[in-house]
């Protein structure tokens, strides 16, 4: 019997990459969508590099998350969506309103297309950043109980991916469709082609020594091929049905940790790889005047570790170290040629 066919979003991303690549391995009939039609030779270049050689159960569509058009030929006779596609702050609009009503807006029209299709369950890739960010004052581990303090200081990628999540469960329960929540923290793991998270990049930076200085912060890792994992035990549980899970390997590393373990695992490779902090207020200084440092920024002094013992216990998850995860980032860069700089 053929399996169920799943919309996949947002099919270009690193996350949804490895996603297809785990439900065509499964036997799953996927169907991607694309902003531009012209990415599906990368998509399959990226699978290619993953594995599959058989691409009868892929087909592609192309819509938008700011426009209607061709949300309901998408969700045509699919048994699953799961909800990848958000603005991210490697593709993010200028301004930080737009990205949260592309998010929220986006997140809606998936949601009610799933809806209208009779569509048996939506799995939304929603963050961490839904989670820890604004929480100056939290000490332990975050679980999927808490929320990002929207009043806080909080960067607009964090606002988007909090009120989009938000606007889904208030949309599930409104019109009685099964969810489930997915929120990954920096996600590492082996890089497939140039689409990759905003995570990696910092591990690109270090490599190619465009990091002399550190910022003295941490965050939870996580494997690709585990956030992979974690979608589609979302998917098919009935134990995940109404529930969010935090994908994280449970372990908290500092950026200087980071570069040790570069440093340790690769030798030669990692000569760039510097190890020396910056002091908080410099970066604070430097970010007024570096968008890119804005976002990290707002983490300083904030505890940021995160529990995986609910994806644990209910779905039988396991992930891989943090370790693995950053090295299988690091190896994969280097054999893609992406840190010849």
């Amino acid at each position: 019997m053929e399996k169920e066919l799943v919309l996949v979003t947002g099919g270009s991303g690193f996350i949804a990459v490895h996603i297809i690549l785990k439900l065509l391995n499964q036997g799953y009939r996927v169907r991607a969508t694309l902003r531009t039609m012209s990415r599906q030779d990368e998509v399959k270049a990226m699978l290619t590099q993953g594995g599959i050689t058989d691409f009868s159960k892929l087909e592609f569509i192309q819509t938008d998350l700011t426009s209607d058009r061709n949300w309901i030929e998408a969700v045509d006779r699919a048994e699953y969506v799961i909800h990848v596609a958000s603005p991210t702050p490697a593709t993010r609009p200028k301004d930080g309103d737009e990205m949260v009503k592309m998010a929220v807006e986006g997140t809606l029209r998936v949601m009610k297309a799933a809806k209208a299709a009779g569509v048996k369950r939506v799995v939304l890739t929603s963050a961490s950043g839904a989670v820890i960010a604004g929480n100056k004052a939290h000490s332990g581990l975050f679980t999927e109980e808490d929320w990002t303090n929207l009043t806080g200081n909080i960067d607009a990628y964090q606002r988007s991916k909090t009120m989009a999540e938000r606007a889904a469960w208030e949309f599930a329960k409104k019109e009685n469709i099964e969810l489930s929540a997915v929120n990954p923290v920096a996600v590492m793991g082996p890089i497939l082609g140039k689409d990759y998270s905003h995570s990696n990049q910092i591990i690109k930076a270090m490599l190619t020594g465009k990091m002399p200085y550190l910022l003295k912060i941490g965050f939870d890792c996580v494997d690709v091929r585990d956030v992979a994992d974690l979608h589609l035990l979302a998917m098919t549980r009935t134990e995940a049905l109404g529930e969010r899970f935090l994908a994280t390997s449970g372990e908290n590393l500092t950026y200087k940790q980071e570069a040790e373990i570069l440093q340790k695992s690769l030798g030669s490779a990692a000569k760039k790889v510097s190890t020396k902090e910056m002091p908080d207020f410099f970066i604070k200084v430097l970010a007024l005047f570096k968008k890119d440092l804005r976002m990290p920024a707002t983490f300083l002094g904030q505890n940021t570790a995160c529990s995986n013992a609910k994806a644990k216990k209910l779905l039988g998850w396991q992930p891989r170290s943090a370790e693995e995860a950053i090295i299988a980032t690091a190896k994969s860069m280097i054999d893609l040629g992406l840190t010849e700089e």
